[in-house]
């Protein structure tokens, strides 16, 4: 496959799945007290947030880049 219709093709399937998921979600725990046999652990969430924006211009350039890699010159 050619290297700018992969790029492309993995530009253009992260531009969707950050237009179709607008933002993302995990936790993480963390101890808060440890005192011998006692402890007390938390779980703290943590939000990243994708703009749409950056989105659609991830999928244009994506189609942009697979339309160029397809793209055959003869000499």
């Amino acid at each position: 496959m050619r290297p700018l219709v992969l790029i492309g093709v993995i530009l253009g399937v992260l531009g969707i799945a950050a237009l179709a998921v607008p933002s993302f979600t995990f936790f993480t725990s963390e101890r808060v007290v440890d005192a011998g046999f006692f402890t007390i652990d938390i779980s703290r969430p943590h939000t990243i947030v994708f703009n749409p924006l950056v989105g659609g211009i991830a999928l244009a350039a994506g189609i942009v880049l697979t339309i160029l890699g397809l793209r055959t010159v003869s000499d």
